[in-house]
């Protein structure tokens, strides 16, 4: 069991919300010292978050923009991937402002938390000082190493944008750049994978400290955030992803019994990798298109993340409202932005939820960015509800696609010879 449990990162960090849980209750004197573990854990997730998130959006953009050479159907696909991520994150934001997720909890920022406030640069103030204007202007850097030195993320964003755009025009004189960021991409994915595995001594000691700084109270919040998520994300698969097969002529029962074995390896792994192949194998066999499959399926796993979207616009709603921060219309359009920028290309990275959670929250750093530690253990179980919704959404997007484009077989899906393919509903 023992051994079981050292290569069980899942299962270490249940075992530590658990021992966190305890030790809270009838131990809170232990809260002060053990508060360096969730310390440390962040900090190293704040050392990682802006080299990786300038190769993400810079490789990101130079990924769309191959897309354009297949002409109107990578448009398509593009344009289907926006408008299901914004739904995503606007109802959901929509949602958590409408029950008010994460009031009552009563966050209160410590002196090693204010610090890690003051890292993030002082892009907020001139939001507020400024207007829009001085706005505009803290999004550009004077020096890309100050945004970085700063991790100022809005600013390392609009230097990716640059880089990402300048290097799609330079063709074969950019290749060494391109294959020098993705190099840099790898070094710090890897290193995010190191990082992750002190995650659960980042859980231990933010379970202990909430425990025994806000009681079982908070931690009934928290259990009603993965709820809720939870809830969201089987809505939207039902309500937009189903009532989308079903105005394109497919059964969604069929469509899910037609994936099972896929969602069951996802649900329980947490990470839909190691599918790709048996999804686009089992997409041509229904009928969809090769190209579409070809084109659409693998950046959809980048760009399309519905079930991350929800996600992020839950969790920006409750640490505000969780750490008593009143968001103005503009700094939740801001936030909304970063998260659907940050939020591609995002897929593969170890623990990337609470790299984009972190990023996205840096955009509006009145909200203390070490209060997504309260998330930190509920985040590997809602991780579950978002690889499961991420994979519905990149199975029904070929679909919806190849329909809208006329390249969706019906007689093909009609067929009976095959017991894997669907009919389509009546």
């Amino acid at each position: 069991m023992v051994r079981s449990l050292a290569g069980n990162l899942f299962a270490q960090v249940v075992l530590a919300t658990v021992l966190g849980l305890g030790a809270g209750l009838f131990f809170p004197g232990l809260a002060d010292d053990v508060g360096w573990m969730t310390a440390l854990f962040m900090r190293l997730i704040i050392m990682a978050v802006g080299p990786l998130l300038f190769c993400i959006v810079t490789l990101g953009i130079l990924g769309a923009g191959s897309l354009k050479t297949v002409g109107r159907l990578g448009g398509q696909a593009l344009l289907y991937f926006e408008i299901m991520t914004t739904l995503a994150l606007g109802v959901a934001v929509m949602v958590a402002m409408g029950l008010g997720i994460g009031r009552g909890v009563g966050f209160m920022p410590t002196a090693e938390d204010a610090r890690m406030i003051a890292s993030y640069g002082d892009h907020a103030q001139n939001l507020r000082a400024g207007g829009i204007s001085g706005f505009l202007l803290s999004l550009v850097p004077r020096t890309p190493a100050e945004a970085f030195a700063q991790g100022n993320v809005l600013q390392i964003l609009v230097f990716a944008i640059f880089a990402g755009c300048c290097l799609n025009g330079m063709g074969e004189r950019g290749a060494p750049l391109v294959r020098l960021i993705e190099s840099v991409s790898e070094l710090f994915s890897r290193m995010m994978g190191v990082i992750i595995r002190v995650a659960p001594l980042g859980v231990f000691g933010a379970m202990v400290t909430t425990t025994a700084r806000y009681g079982l109270e908070t931690i009934g919040h928290l259990a009603g955030f993965t709820a809720l998520y939870f809830l969201l994300v089987g809505l939207f698969i039902i309500g937009a992803l189903g009532g989308g097969l079903r105005l394109a002529g497919v059964s969604p029962l069929r469509f899910a019994r037609y994936f099972r074995e896929e969602l069951l390896i996802v649900a329980t792994t947490t990470a839909s990798d190691a599918v790709l192949p048996s999804l686009m194998t089992k997409l041509e066999k229904l009928g969809v298109e090769r190209q579409v499959v070809g084109i659409v399926v693998p950046a959809g796993y980048s760009l399309n993340l519905d079930a991350l979207s929800i996600y992020l616009g839950l969790a920006v709603i409750f640490l505000a409202n969780a750490t008593g921060t009143h968001l103005t219309v503009w700094q939740i359009a801001t936030l909304l932005v970063t998260a659907l920028i940050t939020s591609k290309g995002a897929h593969g990275i170890p623990g990337f939820a609470i790299v984009i959670l972190a990023a996205t929250l840096a955009s509006v750093p009145s909200i203390p960015p070490a209060s997504l530690v309260m998330l930190l253990a509920v985040d590997w179980f809602a991780g579950i509800a978002r690889a499961v919704g991420n994979f519905a959404g990149n199975c029904v997007a070929p679909v919806l696609i190849a329909a809208w484009e006329k390249r969706l077989d019906h007689t093909k899906m009609e067929g009976s010879k095959n017991p894997l393919v669907l009919r389509i509903s009546v």
